[in-house]
């Protein structure tokens, strides 16, 4: 064998097939995405990423992970020739022809090694850009206009957007190259085995009818009728995984509750209650994999008792023409070689079905998040508008997201410095007000008015993560070489004395805290950020009277110019406000100058 003109041939081989598969795959994505659901999931989720305008480099990944891949099988028709030369110099007892092809062996064993692993880097390499990327992008649709927020009061409530983040962004990453870089490797490889096989079949006789080269057409009839029979198998796969990740997902999160919840559940002695409902969330989970098992073990029997049919069957088939001596060993090996290759090429999707269903549920998930951030970012109702010290609601109605009118026709304006108390029964509509004044209700009609320098306070703040002079300053980062003076000196005046010495201790807040200390804490928030306007939800439910006269006085004293809205049922907080907002059940209000 010429090495060189080999050489060359396998690099002809390599490009021309590269070309040929470009053009090929390029056109099929194009007619997949406009023809089928999923080719459409795939196409939204990764045609910002892999389009040039983005950048090249996604698409020279791809491509150079396709050529080592067109390297694999160049080396694998190396391999078939190399069988039959040693098989035909093991017959025909040729010592000098074997020793030959044990070092022909060398070369391209440690070139397929080589190979290999340069393949498993940039495959790897290249899904890491992606899901960079991707999981940037799905925080940036998550975090902004506050759509983590929103989406809970959508009318299909995004579920579980924590496993569509960290998980399935993965796994269609990784899934979405293992197909692609598969179905171009296996039908280059059906091509070129199907060349060798052509060439190594003979005729055979079928009812009196010669037909040449008749092993082809039997492993392709043989494996289209077994794909068609597993496709129908297989395919309540795909529910039964959507299925599964929810399932799991739903266990998870109330298995998360019972730890957030931990305390309440322990003074009502709920853990009887918490248990017979996690145990009936996992009953719902493990029924499923049964159906999953039982599925896949239909799948995976069938699958299996092809897969052991197709190797004798090449024997049979050339036994014949063997043993006439119209073929070597090495012939006989060689086509049981591309029989196979041929044959598990044909059988790639076929085999690959089970880990389809389970990309098509995540394609589901993650074209389900999409959806659900564009619905509740599209154009709200709601008028927000800027003014440096003034609110103002006009013709503002608030609504619930069936429709419902909660508060009707709301005309009001406060000067800066205001203090306005708002209540009424409760479920009313009271924080659902406040919500569309934040900008986070987009069921709500008419103009809303107020500083951008605003501060909302909730019933429960929010205590981050970190250090608890991180948790005072939140939603601001703490300013380098912060002098914490002041902020311990605030910390006092709200009558946090004893957490002085712990502004720089990293640890759970949420928990070491009481949910009286967290709401103080949120006052001190206050203090720091001297926002125009303060909207209080509750901000004092969980104090004394005593503790909440001591807040509202701080407030009153140390930001006299700031505006102040509160929503509370205490009769206690009248004292602190200059006029009382009423709102009454047939959705009217009435606004009342305080005494």
């Amino acid at each position: 064998m010429n090495w060189f003109e080999e050489l060359l041939a396998s690099l002809s081989w390599i490009f021309t097939s590269l070309l040929i598969a470009s053009v090929a795959f390029s056109l099929l994505v194009y007619i997949l995405a406009r023809t089928t659901r999923w080719g459409h999931q795939f196409w939204l989720l990764a045609q910002d990423y892999i389009s040039p305008k983005h950048s090249i480099k996604p698409l020279c990944y791809f491509w150079a992970i396709v050529l080592l891949d067109l390297v694999s099988v160049r080396l694998d028709i190396l391999l078939t020739n190399w069988h039959r030369a040693l098989y035909n110099a093991l017959q025909e007892m040729n010592a000098t022809h074997f020793w030959q092809q044990m070092i022909v062996f060398a070369v391209v064993a440690s070139i397929h090694i080589c190979n290999v692993l340069l393949t498993y880097y940039v495959t790897k390499r290249c899904e890491i850009r992606w899901r960079t990327w991707l999981n940037k992008r799905m925080l940036d649709k998550w975090t902004a206009n506050q759509a983590y927020y929103k989406t809970q009061y959508t009318a299909n409530q995004l579920d579980n957007p924590d496993q569509r983040i960290q998980q399935d962004i993965n796994s269609y990453v990784s899934n979405s190259l293992n197909f692609a870089t598969g179905m171009i490797s296996s039908t280059v490889s059906l091509v070129a085995f199907t060349g060798i096989l052509w060439n190594l079949s003979g005729p055979m006789n079928i009812m009196g009818i010669e037909i040449p080269h008749m092993m082809v057409f039997l492993v392709f009839i043989y494996v289209l009728i077994t794909s068609l029979i597993a496709f129908k198998i297989g395919k309540p796969l795909i529910s039964l995984n959507f299925a599964n990740e929810r399932l799991n997902a739903n266990y998870r999160y109330s298995l998360i509750r019972l730890k957030e919840y931990a305390e309440s559940i322990a003074f009502y002695c709920g853990e009887k209650i918490e248990k017979n409902l996690l145990l009936k969330q996992f009953d719902k989970v493990i029924k499923n994999i049964w159906q999953m098992v039982y599925r896949t073990l239909k799948l995976s029997g069938f699958n299996l008792g092809v897969s052991q049919i197709s190797i004798i069957f090449p024997y049979l088939i050339q036994a014949g023409r063997f043993f006439s001596g119209q073929i070597k060993l090495g012939d006989l090996i060689q086509t049981a070689s591309a029989f196979g290759r041929v044959q598990s090429s044909l059988s790639y999707y076929r085999n690959s079905y089970d880990d389809f269903a389970g990309y098509r549920a995540v394609l589901d998930r993650l074209t389900g998040f999409h959806t659900a951030i564009n619905t509740v970012n599209e154009p709200s109702k709601i008028q927000m508008q800027d003014h440096e010290d003034k609110v103002e609601f006009s013709q503002l109605d608030v609504n619930t997201p069936n429709g419902k009118n909660l508060i009707k026709d709301l005309n009001l304006s406060l000067v800066k410095g205001s203090r306005l108390l708002i209540q009424g029964p409760s479920g009313i509509g009271k924080t659902t007000l406040l919500r569309t004044v934040a900008g986070l209700w987009s069921y709500s009609e008419g103009i809303v008015t107020r500083p951008q320098n605003s501060l909302f306070l909730s019933q429960k703040p929010y205590l981050p993560q970190g250090r608890l002079v991180d948790a005072i300053y939140y939603p601001q980062s703490v300013p380098e070489n912060e002098d914490l003076t002041v902020t311990k000196d605030i910390i006092r005046k709200v009558n946090l004395g004893h957490l002085v010495d712990k502004l720089e201790q990293e640890n759970d807040w949420t928990a070491q805290l009481s949910l009286g200390e967290q709401q103080r804490l949120a006052f001190a928030r206050l203090l720091i950020s001297r926002p125009t306007a303060a909207f209080l939800d509750e901000a004092t439910s969980s104090m004394d009277e005593g503790l909440e006269d001591a807040m509202y006085r701080l407030l009153e004293s140390e930001l006299p110019e700031m505006t102040i809205i509160s929503v509370g049922h205490r009769s206690t907080l009248l004292q602190h406000h200059n006029q009382y907002l009423q709102i009454k059940s047939d959705q009217s209000w009435e606004l009342v100058k305080a005494a």
